[in-house]
């Protein structure tokens, strides 16, 4: 599909096993997402690369992987591609000037916040099921703001402190601690805080943000509790697969936000997912599906075990 248009995806989940951050649902929302983008959008499977923590994983979700694995997705992008980047873990924030930022938080802990612009003429859409992840994307328009469950988030003292023991630096500057440990791996925005440089802010335009929640709010993650048999899941993950798979026509990415906030509040989570983009993209289809598309019946199913 070089010669043509490329749907690539990029997903990433992180469940932080056996520690003191661990989470359930998060390899099963992006594994789940996998196989709703195969069928239902018309991803081939070769174009959708799925990083996790899982046990065994050859390649686990570090920084320096995920912001490779973006890279490579950028690189091949043309105009007229479809780019979709899923995250499913843990978030934060850490103080910026008179400001805060939001960042991802990788099973390495080398935050990542999106400093990589997709190229122009591309539909670039993230969804992100993290805590604080109403911020990831600087300059796009606020479109949509303001059971058993775990907090995705890490509070910024607990990144600062754990960080600080790695690198042995005294700073209360993160980016003075990730440069530390994580030299020119460390994201490049990271990077220019260190070094006293600023941060190259996208224009608007770059990319459509889907948040689990608000810049000042938590994003739940659902575990079986005492069924083994029951799955763990993101609220906000499932919320919108389940929303998709109850809508076969397109959705746009204001009716989808919409739709997946009612449904949590039906379900009493007090999260409000976000959309952040142009006005224009908020009225555009979801992942680009277009009504004259072949039935998602006839594409077939992944075939390999999920």
């Amino acid at each position: 599909m070089e010669g043509g248009k490329k749907r690539l995806a990029t997903l990433v989940g992180c469940d932080y096993a056996n520690t003191a951050n661990e989470l359930h649902g998060c390899i099963n929302d992006v594994r789940t997402m996998q196989e709703l983008l195969i069928r239902r959008f018309g991803f081939h499977p070769q174009d959708v690369e799925v990083i996790t923590d899982a046990p065994g994983a050859a390649v686990l979700p570090t920084g320096a992987t995920i912001r490779a694995a973006l890279s490579r997705m950028v690189d091949r992008a043309a105009a007229g591609d479809v780019l979709f980047f899923h995250y499913s873990g843990h978030g934060t924030w850490f103080p910026s000037g008179n400001r805060r930022e939001e960042a991802i938080v990788p099973c390495d802990f080398n935050l990542i916040t999106v400093d990589r612009p997709p190229p122009a003429g591309t539909s670039f859409t993230i969804v992100s099921d993290s805590c604080h992840s109403g911020g990831l994307i600087d300059k796009e328009k606020e479109q949509i703001g303001s059971t058993s469950a775990r907090s995705r988030a890490i509070p910024y003292e607990a990144i600062l402190s754990h960080l600080s023991s790695l690198s042995g630096i005294q700073s209360p500057h993160i980016g003075d601690h990730l440069a530390g440990v994580f030299g020119d791996t460390a994201s490049p925005n990271f990077l220019g805080f260190h070094r006293g440089g600023r941060r190259r802010l996208p224009e608007a335009n770059d990319g459509i943000l889907l948040s689990g929640c608000q810049a000042n709010e938590t994003s739940a993650d659902i575990s079986g509790g005492d069924d083994p048999a029951a799955a763990a899941y993101g609220a906000f993950s499932h919320a919108i697969q389940t929303v998709l798979r109850e809508h076969e026509a397109p959705l746009s990415n204001r009716e989808l936000v919409e739709k997946t906030r009612l449904l949590l509040a039906q379900h009493h989570f007090t999260q409000h997912p976000g959309l952040y983009c142009s006005d224009e993209n908020a009225a555009a289809a979801f992942l680009r599906q277009e009504e004259e598309e072949e039935p998602p019946s006839s594409k077939g199913r992944i075939l390999n075990d999920l």
